[in-house]
Order: structure tokens, then sequence, then C-alpha cells
């Protein structure tokens, strides 16, 4: 009998310690995705010029990189970089496979309600890219076209809530802009809905004979999603995003990337 209560009293006393063990583990990784506090990991699309993107070398390289690696120098904090399925990104942030979105990412009503956000550092809005030699001169001339877009981005929503969606063609989803704009230029497609920062990157770096025509569809303002009610890491990169602001290292940053400082300073 005796021997049986010690080993009873043994197996609760394991049985409680693994009990503890789990939700420590599971509190962790509600904080970090890498489950330390010395790495945080930012979910990107690896094909967004110029906020990520890979180069010659297949590094992931871009504005939004170089902001997210400054912030983390400054909170004593590493960057891994995670490359996402951009249609499921809530999904990835929500399930603790990321800390961060960090990669042009909109802000809208709707993503508040999966995630929380940080000041907007930047503004931009949504644009059409013809080629230079296109009928195509206003919005209107949308209609019997067929257009391009990134699935589950802000170009998408911004297009689709337009009334000129109803009188394209057809409406073609592509994993990333780089194949929208590539099809465009082979003429699969007639225009690509985008962001306007990414676009008129791509059109200089690429010297593609494209032009964004003078209508846009929807201004808009990133900021940087968090998972909802990690105020911790918010609170962490809003500070150093202050900093980089106040100090003029964001601006040196920006410049870099499109020789100007566009930096959102409401």
């Amino acid at each position: 009998m005796k021997k049986r209560s010690i080993f009873g009293l043994m197996l609760v006393v394991v049985l409680v310690a693994g009990l503890f063990a789990g939700c420590s583990s599971t509190a962790k990784k509600e904080t970090n995705a890498n489950n330390d506090d010395k790495t945080f990991v930012v979910g990107l699309d690896d094909s967004f010029p110029p906020m990520g993107f890979r180069d010659d070398k297949n590094e992931i390289v871009g504005f939004d990189v170089d902001l997210a690696k400054e912030v983390g120098k400054r909170m004593g904090m590493e960057v891994v970089l995670q490359p996402i399925n951009w249609d499921t990104k809530e999904l990835e942030l929500d399930s603790g496979n990321i800390d961060v979105i960090w990669n042009g990412l909109t802000i809208t009503d709707e993503r508040k309600t999966a995630m929380d956000f940080t000041k907007p550092y930047l503004q931009n809005d949504q644009v059409i890219v013809v080629k230079k030699d296109s009928p195509i001169k206003t919005k209107a001339d949308l209609a019997g076209k067929n257009i391009g877009v990134q699935k589950g981005s802000s170009a998408y929503d911004a297009f689709t809530a337009d009334p000129i969606s109803q009188q394209t063609a057809s409406l073609n989803e592509y994993p990333e802009n780089v194949s929208a704009l590539s099809d465009l230029g082979i003429g699969r497609i007639d225009a690509v809905i985008v962001d306007s920062i990414v676009a008129r990157y791509y059109i200089t770096s690429e010297k593609a004979d494209y032009v964004v025509l003078s209508e846009s569809l929807s201004p808009e303002l990133y900021g940087v999603g968090i998972k909802k009610g990690n105020t911790e890491l918010q609170t962490k990169i809003q500070d150093a995003l202050d900093a980089m602001i106040a100090d003029g290292t964001a601006a040196t940053i920006s410049t870099k990337w499109f020789g100007e400082d566009i930096i959102y300073k409401p």
C-alpha cells in the first residue's frame, strides 16, 4: 500500500509538472514565434519589391527589411525573415508561426479585427499600370479588359470595391505582383492594379515600358501587423520606429530605396 501511494503521488507530481510545462511553453509561443526573447519572426512576401524581395544573391532585401532590422537592433533582438503565402497571412500570424507582418501591409478596418497595428509609417495608393502604347487612358477604359491583381492584397479589395470591376472581362489573381506585371508585358492581361510604391519602383528598376494612370483607386497607409494582444511587442516596435523617425534613420533608409524621404508624418 505504501509503495502504491508513493507511486500515485509521483504520478500526480509528474502530470502536474507536465501541465505547467505545457502552459509555460504555450505562453512563451504567444510571446515569440521562435520561443525566445532574442528574436522576432517577420512574415513577408519575398517577391514584393521594393518592400521585401530577393536580390541576385537570393537574399531577402528591401525597404521594410531594412526598417525591421534596424528596429530589431534597437530592441536588442534579431529579425528572422519568414516568407509566407500572402493570402494566408492572417492565419500565419494568429497561429504563432510569425510575430509580425511587415511588408507593405495596408491598414484596413477588416484587418484591424484580425491583428493589431503600429502607427502608419508610409502612405500609398492603388494605381492602374498599363503599357505605354495601351489604349487604356482612364479607369473607365478598363471596361471589357483583362485585369491582373495580387491575391489577398489591398489592391484586390480596392478594385473589387470599385464599380468598374463589374465591367471588366476578367480578373486574374496572382500569388505576387511581379508575375502580374510580367504578364502585362507579354500581353496576357491589359492592366495591373498594384501599390503605387511597387509600380513606380518596378518600372524604374526594370526599365519597363509601362505607365501609371493618373487616376488611383484608393489612398491607404502602411503599418506593421502584430498578433492581437501582443501589446509588449507592439510598444517596443513603435518606440523604435518613433526614435528612428525622430533621429532621421528612417529618412535615410527611405532615401536609399526611393531617392527621397517619403516616411509618413501626420
